[in-house]
């Protein structure tokens, strides 16, 4: 269900994740199954579809969600045990790891400046990544479905390559949804943005055209593409397992599904290697 709300003719969903179209696994991932209750949802841009296609979510909407508490981790023992094929899924055959440098348990959250939900979700995501284990990484990897989400990628990936995306990351999402600093997502309109946070306006318009920046953002939508991503905010652990933010459960249970699935990941990492079969 859509509603145009401000000007000019921005888009809004009520409710859910932010859609994309759907990308076809290059290694199938498991059949989604799906989330009930059935969850509203934002139509995918494209590269032909207007600039104004933004969902901004009201001030109010990302002030309480900045507000909401959070738990440090679900070590309630009591807490509901996350359910594969809501919560969560397991793809079809593991995918390589968005950075494997470090043998870490990954955690990579697919995210866009541009979906509403992942700047409600993003101050939840800051009280929840100092509480990971010295073993999980968490990693943001940009959704690049089109349009300005294409735009929004190579930004993130400009921050990066700068140095500046770790002390502007979280700033961004109030920056379009609340101060409305992005209006047609050009290029230049995050130029200034980044501008605001200390960049070289000249040098970032530069770096999101550079040729690091693109080969990033072609990685970028393989993995999407790999693990089968279809909405933002989706999180991918390890490369298996693909994570949903549900309506029923929210963040909280989205946090509480990674937590269970690292610690899945550490255990079978832990375990010993099953011996030889016996020679015939």
């Amino acid at each position: 269900m859509l509603r145009r709300v401000l000007a000019p003719a921005l888009i809004i969903a009520t409710l859910g994740a932010c859609s994309q179209s759907s990308p076809q696994d290059a290694a199938p991932a498991a059949a989604p199954t799906p989330v009930a209750p059935a969850v509203d949802a934002v139509p995918a841009p494209t590269p032909a579809a207007s600039a104004a296609t933004l969902a901004p979510a009201s001030p109010a909407t990302v002030a309480a969600a900045a507000a909401a508490p959070v738990p440090a981790a679900p070590t309630d023992p009591n807490a509901p045990v996350p359910r594969q094929g809501t919560d969560y899924e397991l793809l079809s055959a593991p995918q390589p790891t968005w950075n494997p440098a470090d043998g870490k348990i990954e955690v990579v959250e697919v995210f866009s400046f541009m979906c509403h939900v992942c700047a409600e979700v993003q101050p939840a995501v800051d009280l929840f990544k100092p509480t990971l284990p010295a073993d999980v990484r968490w990693s943001y990897v940009p959704a690049a479905f089109g349009g300005p989400w294409d735009t929004a990628a190579r930004a993130f990936f400009a921050a990066q390559a700068m140095g500046i995306d770790e002390r502007s990351h979280s700033k961004v999402f109030p920056a379009i949804f609340v101060d409305q600093k992005i209006k047609q997502g050009t290029p230049e309109e995050f130029a200034d943005l980044y501008a605001s946070f200390g960049a070289d306006r000249g040098t970032f318009l530069s770096t999101m055209a550079s040729f690091g920046v693109t080969a990033k953002f072609n990685r970028a939508k393989q993995f999407a593409l790999r693990t089968g991503v279809t909405g933002t905010p989706t999180i991918i652990v390890n490369g298996k397992y693909r994570v949903m933010n549900t309506r029923d459960r929210g963040p909280q249970g989205m946090f509480a599904t990674v937590t269970y699935l690292a610690a899945q990941e550490r255990a079978q990492a832990a375990a010993p290697a099953p011996a030889p079969a016996p020679a015939p």
